[in-house]
């Protein structure tokens, strides 16, 4: 149930929420092998062992301690109450913040990324129909209903356009990054675009704080994420609830695995309120955001986005960065793209490395070593083993028989970023 939104734009207003679950882990190191107890050479398999998410561990000072102050002034950086309330309240509204001729090269960029999906879908006969005429917020949702599952297949793509990339390394966003996480900045493996077509479960992501998805060194390292509606985002077409200060403990709730038909994880309410503290309906903020602003949020505050009533595609993008200095929780798939380097004040970002790797099936490989059609709409990745598995589906039954049972004990019922 929705049951606030902003006061003003400035300023939140209180609500309730919900939450998820999480991952499993690839050695890259001793120190890792160590600190997880894990024994690799009975793995087995193409994959690493799950460790489960479940923790008591908390660690509040990372997620709610004000760093020092940067010295230097540069353009974009927050004020000293914006950095106050990012850190007491777990998010922070940021409006008026990107040039619209940048915005306006990404959604050109996204146009031309459904165009390449049509003309594929079109040339093997799964669609009789290109939709040329549609526009950017309506033709990816025409091709959905000939190809059910066209917005996962273009969301599982993975390509970083040109402009995603610019915003990405933007200079403002980097000099709100050093005043949150130092000088050696790098952005997170995972990032999406996200292909939020109307009334879909698919797009509609439940409650969840974001280490639910990622290895259980997460859990110490601070990662702050940038929303960014490439439409105005409003609680009709599917904008973000947070749940207000659900940070403040600094500890991981018990995430369950799947959401309904999906490949999401999932926090229910009794759960937050018992192990985050917070208070549910009243804790819930519903987060309209105007396009040309973004949301800032840090990693461990749950989360969701709500149902897309409008006939629009309320598309946006996700971006993520931390330290450079700490490890990036993915399971050693992918490391991340540096940024900033306090030894290297002419760095060049290393794009095409970067790039090279596409998350997506590394995390579906990691799984078991499943491979995939191009036209597969399931999603599977290592947190469906991290967490209890409460409702299988078709995203799960990918997962092979003895691994997706075995973590959690052969339970009964069972369904699955």
């Amino acid at each position: 149930m929705i049951t606030g939104q902003l006061k003003s734009r400035r300023h939140f207003r209180q609500e309730g929420i919900q939450f998820c679950y999480q991952v499993k882990i690839m050695p890259q190191s001793d120190v890792l092998e160590k600190a997880y107890k894990v024994d690799w050479n009975s793995m087995g398999g193409d994959g690493p062992k799950v460790i489960s998410g479940e923790t008591d561990e908390a660690h509040p000072e990372i997620f709610t301690t004000i760093p020092p102050k940067v010295a230097e002034t540069k353009p974009g950086q927050l004020t000293d109450q914006q950095i106050k309330e990012f850190f007491e309240e777990g998010f922070l509204l940021i409006e008026d913040f990107f040039e619209r001729e940048l915005l306006g090269e990404c959604r050109s960029d996204i146009k031309d990324l459904v165009d390449q999906l049509a003309h594929k879908l079109y040339r093997d006969g799964k669609i009789k129909h290109l939709y040329k005429d549609e526009g950017l917020f309506q033709r990816l949702t025409k091709i959905e209903a000939e190809f059910p599952g066209a917005n996962i297949v273009l969301h599982k793509q993975g390509i970083v356009p040109e402009s995603v990339k610019k915003i990405w390394s933007h200079e403002k966003l980097l000099n709100i990054m050093e005043q949150l996480i130092g000088q050696d900045i790098a952005g997170h493996p995972v990032w999406n675009l996200r292909t939020k077509t109307p009334k879909n479960e698919a797009t509609t992501v439940p409650w969840h704080q974001d280490v639910g998805y990622l290895d259980n060194n997460s859990y110490k390292v601070f990662q702050p994420t940038a929303w960014i509606p490439l439409i105005d985002a409003t609680e009709f077409n599917g904008c973000m609830q947070m749940v207000r200060r659900g940070h403040s403990s600094g500890r991981v709730a018990t995430h369950q695995c799947c959401s309904g038909g999906t490949w999401y994880v999932m926090l229910q309410d009794g759960e937050m309120e018992k192990t985050l503290g917070v208070k549910l309906p009243d804790d819930i903020v519903t987060c309209p955001v105007p396009y040309g602003s973004f949301l800032l949020f840090n990693n461990l505050i749950p989360h969701r986005s709500l149902n897309n009533l409008s006939t629009d595609i309320r598309w946006s993008l996700d971006l993520r960065w931390q330290s450079t200095k700490q490890p990036y929780g993915f399971y050693g798939l992918k490391d991340g793209v540096i940024m900033r380097s306090s030894d290297n004040r002419d760095l060049e970002i290393d794009w095409e490395s970067f790039c090279a790797t596409r998350r997506q099936k590394l995390q579906r490989k990691a799984v078991d070593g499943i491979f995939e059609s191009d036209y597969d709409t399931t999603i599977q990745g290592p947190w469906m083993k991290k967490w209890k598995i409460v409702h299988h589906n078709r995203h799960t039954e990918k997962l092979k028989g003895e691994t997706s049972s075995s973590w959690h004990g052969n339970q009964q019922d069972g369904d699955m970023p």
